[in-house]
């Protein structure tokens, strides 16, 4: 791109709203199936980490400060665990960095444990405004395979009074696991759309390298469901969800229409975002931000020199407009490449194969409209492997 056609798109970026996202890496176990950056630890300093938060925190602030906040996502781990007050604590320095959006969306995930549900009214009063439970299953026995520590009854419970404090709530599921019946999967899932949420997410279980579950299946204790059962309960879940008023938005997310994840919008349509707390990644201006993992290591940077950041890298146009259409490509409104064009100067010719891209909207496996690509319902299951087609 152009001096002249980056220094527009910043300005012109200065206005668009961004998303920040606080990370929370602690639980009280580690799931077998989870690869996400979650620690066990067993005792804490919740001053010295609060501290350091609202010390990452104002550093990436130094970058943006005064663009307008769109979004706050509590995510983990488990940060229901964090205190309300340093909830609060990060709502308002977030708040007064960056000018909230007057609808602006502050989501935190939580475990529905007794323990946590407790919090739920002083994480509504210290601003949370959307709750994500981590529910995972309707059966107890399922529970126990999948390593929550969490009852049905005691989910149940703790999801109604999220819905008793909080304006907007979703749940996980994870389908797709060994034995589950397409009646069965089509009953729980029934189950849980009775419950009145606007949103949910719904995953298929899958087997993440150096998870506790990956050994399993190495050692034969254990099988993964077959590809072809697998794609019959995601066209079920599909089926169901759409008939609801609660169709998929993105390939695991369903909501009903103006009640999708603000947040995580912001990242499948490649808008700005600012990633804080360990192992946290961000996208801001250009370039792509990584802190340092391990909890220990990330405080001790920040202590040391009140920054996190282990990788701050300027993204190249032709990689923006790549991660533009692995992102984009995955809801179902597809990726707009005028937004890529006007972001990194490119054509759609320098990181589209256009030959291959032509041959699959003769096949009707994509469809174009106007300058946006989307990929057709029946073929989403193959996203990934069409994303690798068409791109350079």
């Amino acid at each position: 791109m152009p001096l002249s056609g980056q220094i527009a798109f910043v300005k012109s970026a200065e206005k668009t709203p961004l998303a920040l996202y606080i990370h929370w890496p602690f639980c009280l176990s580690k799931c077998p199936y989870c690869d996400f950056n979650s620690h066990v630890r067993e005792n804490l300093d919740q001053t010295i980490w609060r501290t350091a938060l609202l010390a990452d925190m104002a550093y990436e602030a130094s970058f943006t400060r005064g663009r307008p906040l769109g979004s706050i996502f509590f995510g983990g781990g488990t940060p229901s665990l964090m205190p309300p007050e340093t909830v609060a604590s990060l709502i308002e320095a977030a708040c007064h960095y960056w000018p909230p959006l007057p609808n602006i969306e502050i989501t935190l995930e939580a475990n529905p444990s007794s323990v946590e549900a407790a919090r739920f009214e002083a994480l509504a009063q210290a601003g949370v405004n959307r709750l994500s439970l981590g529910i995972q299953a309707l059966d107890d026995d399922v529970l126990g395979f999948l390593g929550r520590i969490h009852t049905v009854e005691e989910a149940l419970k703790a999801l109604n009074i999220a819905q008793h404090h909080f304006p907007r709530v979703s749940f996980d599921l994870i389908y797709g696991r060994p034995h589950q019946s397409f009646a069965d999967w089509g009953k729980e899932l029934n189950q849980a759309l009775s419950f009145g949420t606007d949103h949910l997410s719904l995953y298929q279980l899958t087997i993440e390298e150096g998870t506790r579950f990956s050994t399993l299946v190495r050692q034969n204790k254990w099988q993964p469901m077959d590809g072809d059962n697998a794609a019959d309960l995601f066209e079920l879940t599909r089926d169901i969800t759409e008939k609801v008023g609660l169709p998929a938005y993105e390939i695991s997310n369903h909501a009903r229409l103006g009640s999708e994840s603000r947040h995580n919008m912001t990242y499948w349509r490649y808008g700005d975002y600012i990633g804080v707390g360990a192992g946290a990644h961000g996208r801001r201006l250009h370039k792509a931000t990584m802190r340092y993992k391990k909890p220990e290591n990330w405080l001790k940077a920040i202590e040391n020199k009140g920054c996190a950041v282990q990788e701050e890298i300027l993204l190249k146009p032709k990689d923006q407009a790549v991660e533009a259409v692995l992102m984009g490509l995955r809801l179902a409104e597809g990726v707009d490449l005028s937004f890529i064009a006007a972001k990194t100067g490119l054509k759609s010719t320098d990181y589209l194969n256009e030959k291959a891209l032509d041959q699959l909207i003769d096949q009707a496996v994509i469809m174009r409209e106007g300058t946006r690509l989307k990929v057709n319902r029946e073929s989403v299951l193959l996203t990934d492997a069409i994303t690798r087609e068409i791109l350079r």
